[in-house]
């Protein structure tokens, strides 16, 4: 059977292994739907047949060879493939690893039913994987663009963001090295500063984690023990000072000591406070809920506001997405990093815990954090981003 017919007359087969394949990788562990992982998997496969069938001189099969092959007129199945695998958080080893995957199935499924190979065969075998090469390269040429387009974006917001405290600073500067600023304005211009400062290092310890995450690596952690509550309480205090407008609420309940890295869990409710803040209703309070439930420990932090649609729920939490922001007139001071929620996850998933949000015009938006906790004396392991993620 040629290999080309073999490719259309078994492509559900096939799919269906690639599929498959696709659901053991990292970011499609447990969270990713068939639908999403099939995406242009079919129309990939029916190019890849007709590249096969195609007349192609010698000069042409050289060029392609070495990676010469002409552009195509539309943007291919394969180019779509890789800008959606980018935004799906796939690393280009994983997008490399699911082209080499496809080679494999193919062949190993076609060599099974040919009862010998010959030179019309091997020749095949050779417009296949020059087909397969010309796929990936395509994949990885949009994966790569999309990728340097959000990296960009990423460093314009940094800039952007960190301008706005740093002009405050530089005012406040100007303003006390006058002889006539009264020496009353002092404490107010001092908390200004203090209130720029935390701002920017918020930014700054959001943008080290994502940093660190990037690098393939798990968002670290000190384990010890420690009093959520009192942790929830500190990052109220800090959010108070970031969001001085904003009133905030705090309730607890039940024994919230365990095994945590207090640094890591004040920098997750900091985060959800501040985020709660920026977005909610003006004149509307902020609240923060901890309470133990059963081998857990649940913190919720609730806030009235615009409504975050259902489907951006899973969204929220990957770097680089913001929110609609609030009315123009609106003067608290905002952060549009769009790496406080992505790091909050990060935070939960290396305490094995999970954090999820829900929002409606009734109940309001609620992020709940829940961490389990660990026997004393005993931290869980911290697993890694795979499995992670599965338990999300």
């Amino acid at each position: 059977m040629k290999l080309s017919l073999f490719i259309s007359d078994h492509l559900e087969e096939i799919h269906a292994e690639w599929v498959s394949f696709a659901q053991t990788l990292r970011p499609a562990a447990g969270k990713m739907t068939v639908l999403a992982l099939q995406d242009h998997a079919k129309a990939i496969l029916q190019a890849i047949a007709l590249d096969i069938e195609t007349q192609q001189n010698p000069s042409e099969q050289y060029a392609k060879s070495r990676g010469h092959a002409p552009e195509p007129e539309a943007e291919s199945a394969a180019s779509v493939h890789g800008t959606l695998r980018q935004t799906s958080d796939f690393s280009l080893i994983q997008l490399g690893a699911e082209f080499r995957a496809l080679r494999a199935t193919v062949l190993r499924l076609w060599l099974l039913r040919i009862p010998q190979m010959s030179p019309e065969r091997a020749f095949e075998m050779i417009r296949f994987n020059e087909a397969i090469d010309q796929a990936l390269a395509e994949s990885i040429v949009t994966y790569s663009a999309h990728a340097d387009q959000s990296r960009e974006l990423f460093l314009a917001i940094l800039g952007h963001d960190l301008r706005a405290p740093l002009s405050s600073m530089s005012l406040v500067g100007a303003l006390l090295v006058r002889p006539e600023t009264a020496h009353a304005q002092m404490a107010v211009l001092g908390a200004r500063v203090e209130r720029s400062a935390r701002l920017m290092t918020q930014m700054v310890n959001d943008l080290l984690g994502f940093t660190r995450t990037q690098m393939g690596s798990k968002m670290p952690t000190e384990p010890g023990m420690t009093d959520v509550g009192s942790i929830c309480k500190n990052a109220l205090e800090d959010s108070r000072s970031v969001s001085p407008t904003t009133e905030f609420e705090l309730t607890t309940q039940g024994n919230l000591s365990g095994l945590f890295d207090n640094v890591r869990l004040h920098q997750l409710f900091t985060n959800l406070l501040v985020n709660a803040a920026q977005y909610g209703a003006k004149g509307r309070p902020v609240a923060i809920d901890a309470r133990r439930n059963g081998a857990e420990i649940v913190v919720q932090v609730h806030n009235h506001g615009a409504v975050i649609p259902e489907d951006s729920w899973r969204s929220i939490f990957k770097p680089l997405i913001q929110l609609p922001q609030a009315g123009k007139d609106d003067q608290r001071l905002k952060t549009s990093l769009g790496l406080g929620l992505f790091v909050a996850r990060e935070i939960a998933l290396a305490h094995s815990g999970s954090i999820e949000v829900t929002s409606d015009v009734d109940k309001g938006t609620v992020f709940t954090v829940r961490l389990p906790v660990p026997v004393t004396g005993r931290h869980p392991t911290m697993t890694s981003m795979q499995t992670a993620l599965a338990r999300e």
